[in-house]
């Protein structure tokens, strides 16, 4: 996406030629963070300013303004926290087995100790004034990069023979995906990882053949 060289540039480039102060990664994981837990219209500069060590200058000097840092942001989660969905879909597995790992994974990653719940894709905007409408379209835009990730993978299995025939691959994807976005929902209501796990296992039971199977054994 555009915004990605924008940022990049307006984040790593000094100014005037003298070094930063702080460290913008450090900066950027703490701002990620506050989105994530709190979401991006209710996170205010205060908090930002707070947890990232920085005065608003330094802010605004290093990711231009508030938008832009959201993105950053949002790079940066995709970067360092859905790994398992990217190695999920990517492996040389079964179908059944991708959407095992991918669905496991959600409830792990959703529950990790220490980090907000949930997803920040969904719970970024989900509640978006006019004004963070742009904000909401891209978080909507992630997560439907990830329903197409998804239905690639389901795709796949359809022309290698483990996914029958007769399924809707994006029809499937699109359960798949609500189903993920509802395990962030749970876990932003303190749901824990068995509770999540279990919102998993049922859903794989939905999937013919080899998906059913492991769905239901899994204890992991």
């Amino acid at each position: 996406m555009g915004f990605v060289s924008i940022a990049m540039e307006n984040s790593d480039k000094p100014r005037g030629g003298r070094p930063r102060a702080f460290d913008p990664d450090r900066a950027l994981d703490a701002a990620m963070h506050l989105f994530w837990e709190h979401g991006y219209e209710a996170t205010s500069l205060a908090m930002l300013r707070e947890a990232m060590g920085l005065t608003p200058p330094q802010i605004y000097n290093a990711f231009t303004d508030k938008e832009t840092l959201f993105r950053r942001a949002l790079t940066r989660y995709h970067e360092t926290e859905i790994g398992f969905a990217l190695e999920a879909l990517s492996a040389l597995v079964s179908t059944g087995e991708a959407m095992r790992r991918l669905l496991l994974g959600a409830a792990e990653a959703y529950s990790r100790p220490g980090k907000p719940g949930g997803c920040l894709f969904v719970s970024g905007a989900l509640a978006a004034s006019p004004q963070a409408q742009a904000i909401a379209d891209e978080l909507k835009a992630y997560r439907k990069a990830s329903e197409a990730a998804i239905a690639a993978r389901l795709a796949k299995g359809k022309a290698e023979g483990d996914v029958p025939e007769n399924l809707s691959v994006e029809g499937f994807a699109k359960y798949i995906a609500g189903v993920m976005n509802g395990m962030s929902i749970q876990a932003r209501d303190g749901a824990s990882v068995e509770e999540l796990r279990i919102m998993a296992r049922t859903a794989l039971a939905a999937l013919p053949g080899e998906g059913q199977n492991q769905g239901t054994s899994s204890k992991e």
